[in-house]
């Protein structure tokens, strides 16, 4: 039996991406995580804050760790499963991909002196300005690799000449139309979603243990952050679906079933798609797509039917559409009842209920990221590189793909069960509690004679 080469290249990165984003994710999100409440913990010269930064970046560097697995295994991939992609592109995409291991490698320089360096200065401030490095460098990593996405979907930089890319300027090719809207969207939901995650295992441990005033305070801080950042992520998906509007029409039309051009087009929620592709059991929402697309709410959409049958995308990235924006909503929303309870039913703030929403936030702001970055793929498709390059044109021809679907699956099983015994070892033998009271233990030996109090 013939292997289909093109679906098992599919598989292949798709299994890549979807693993590593949960990794890329943290790498991103985390360290500013840390380095707040490092800084709130200086300024207030309160040691739970501080104990949160010592505790998450522990965490953090095993995130790392497994990313630059994974993150090897994506530029693997592209070599052994995309050569033609790499033998068109490699020239236009190679700066970015240069700089993004140039972020990565000054983010972990600053990452290891930082982990270091705990207690090693008279002024703490100054071991805080380690965070502001890894902060940056991190971010920056996004940056450049999503630049790289951007090119795929809106190709700059170069001129086409005997199906070759010459005269490559790969700066205007990082500076795509896309970059903006992209990154925008990918920072703002990886803050988010780093936030969400230590909320919600603060609200876990609450849910579990009691409400002690380290994980009091943890939750307090990241829920604010997540209440900022998920505005943020609110405008950014705004943004990139006006740019969809205007440069990549087919894409927003397939995520909302719109097949007819018109003015003032309905926005379309869930629903379902019949043999001759009428939408039932939908929610319209009258003229809405067309003021989220234009901000005018009798503009004219682009409907599918302008575009050839075989340049659809899936149109199953409806779906994905529409769990990944409810994922969005739903968190912000989150975050709006909590300070509404702190606010005005302070006493009713850490209930059950609310804990429960909150625990469950964190995997569903992962799940968001995951949909979010598999709705980008897909609904590029069928182009690998939008205009120039079509997915099966990319792909190896090589039957060994489908041996090789299997050997990344098995390393992604082994990663993952190590990384959760390692932190699960990390915390669980020794709880935020037990270290509380080790400081309270040793400090007032530390102060003794210095007219210090605690």
């Amino acid at each position: 039996m013939a292997v289909d080469t093109v679906l098992w290249s599919q598989l292949n990165t798709g299994m890549t991406l979807a693993f590593h984003a949960i990794f890329a994710t943290l790498g991103v999100g985390i360290p500013l995580m840390i380095s707040i409440a490092e800084f709130i913990g200086i300024r207030k010269k309160d040691h739970h804050y501080t104990l949160m930064a010592k505790r998450w970046s522990r965490g953090f560097v095993i995130s790392v760790a497994v990313g630059v697995v994974t993150g090897t295994a994506i530029s693997l991939q592209l070599a052994l499963i995309w050569p033609n992609f790499m033998k068109l592109a490699g020239n236009v995409i190679a700066l970015p991909l240069f700089l993004e291991v140039f972020a990565f490698f000054f983010e972990a320089i600053f990452l290891g002196i930082y982990l270091y360096t705990w207690d090693r200065f008279k002024n703490p401030y100054i071991h805080w300005l380690l965070t502001i490095p890894i902060v940056i460098g991190a971010g920056m990593s996004a940056v450049f690799i999503t630049t790289v996405n951007g090119f795929m979907n809106q190709p700059a930089g170069f001129a086409m000449e005997a199906g070759q890319f010459t005269a490559v300027d790969p700066i205007q090719a990082m500076l795509n139309t896309a970059t903006f809207s992209k990154v925008f969207h990918v920072l703002s939901s990886a803050y988010l979603t780093g936030a969400a995650l230590l909320a919600g295992i603060a609200a876990f441990t609450m849910l579990r243990k009691g409400g002690s005033p380290y994980h009091k305070k943890a939750l307090n801080l990241m829920m604010a952050v997540v209440l900022l950042f998920g505005m943020l992520n609110t405008l950014a998906g705004d943004l990139s679906a006006k740019f969809l509007a205007e440069h990549q029409p087919e894409k927003l039309a397939a995520a909302e079933w719109h097949f007819e051009t018109e003015s003032g087009a309905d926005l379309i929620l869930l629903g379902w798609l019949n043999a001759e592709r009428e939408i039932l059991g939908a929610i319209h929402l009258p003229k809405i797509l067309s003021f989220l697309a234009f901000g005018d709410f009798n503009a004219e959409v682009t409907g599918l039917e302008e575009f050839p049958v075989e340049e659809w995308p899936p149109l199953l990235v409806h779906y994905l559409f529409d769990l990944m924006a409810g994922i969005g909503f739903a968190l912000l929303a989150i975050s709006l009842l909590y300070f509404l309870f702190v606010i005005w039913k302070k006493r009713n703030a850490l209930n059950k209920w609310l804990l429960r929403l909150i625990a469950l936030g964190a995997p569903l702001a992962f799940l968001g990221v995951e949909l979010g970055w598999f709705y980008a793929e897909l609904g590029r498709q069928p182009w690998i590189i939008r205009g120039y390059m079509r997915v099966d044109e990319a792909a190896t021809s090589s039957p060994s793909v489908r041996v090789l679907f299997f050997l990344f699956l098995l390393l992604y099983i082994l990663l993952g069960a190590m990384c959760v015994v390692v932190l699960r070892r990390l915390f669980r033998n020794n709880p935020a509690e037990a270290e509380i009271e080790k400081w309270a233990l040793t400090k007032p030996k530390e102060s003794e004679g210095k007219g210090e109090t605690i």
